[in-house]
């Protein structure tokens, strides 16, 4: 059974850092790239940042960008997303997806729409940062 299980979520305040995890297992992701979105009550899921398969390209969303790092580890067949001077806009579900199509070599608007078409998501890891 092929899984992509998010870990790392968290209460924090506003300020704070969070590292999140997405593992996957199953079967190998590293030659695919991966993204993170994230869904707040009320809102639609919205893209946060994504990374292509080799880790030397990333892309992230504006209102994330210089604060959150995406990253991976192919060995681990696991990635990562750094989140530092978090706010309380950054209140959501995370959750993680593989892109469809392997071997993609930069990540872009496109990418983000093919993660969303991709059959595998994360369960989900609720942040929650106060004020």
């Amino acid at each position: 059974q092929v899984q992509l299980v998010e870990s790392g979520g968290g209460l924090v305040q506003a300020g704070d850092s969070l590292r999140l995890s997405c593992a996957g297992s199953g079967r190998t992701f590293e030659n695919y790239a991966m993204g993170w979105f994230r869904q707040a009550p009320g809102k639609e899921r919205e893209f946060v940042a994504a990374i292509n398969w080799n880790g030397n390209n990333t892309f992230y969303a504006s209102s994330v960008r210089g604060r959150f790092t995406i990253s991976r580890d192919n060995v681990k067949n696991t990635w990562y997303l750094q989140m530092n001077s978090l706010k309380p806009a950054d209140t959501a579900v995370y959750f993680c997806a593989a892109d469809r199509f392997p071997y993609r070599p930069t990540v872009s608007e496109t990418a983000v729409q093919s993660l969303k078409a991709s059959k595998y998501w994360g369960q989900g890891t609720q942040v929650t940062v106060s004020s």
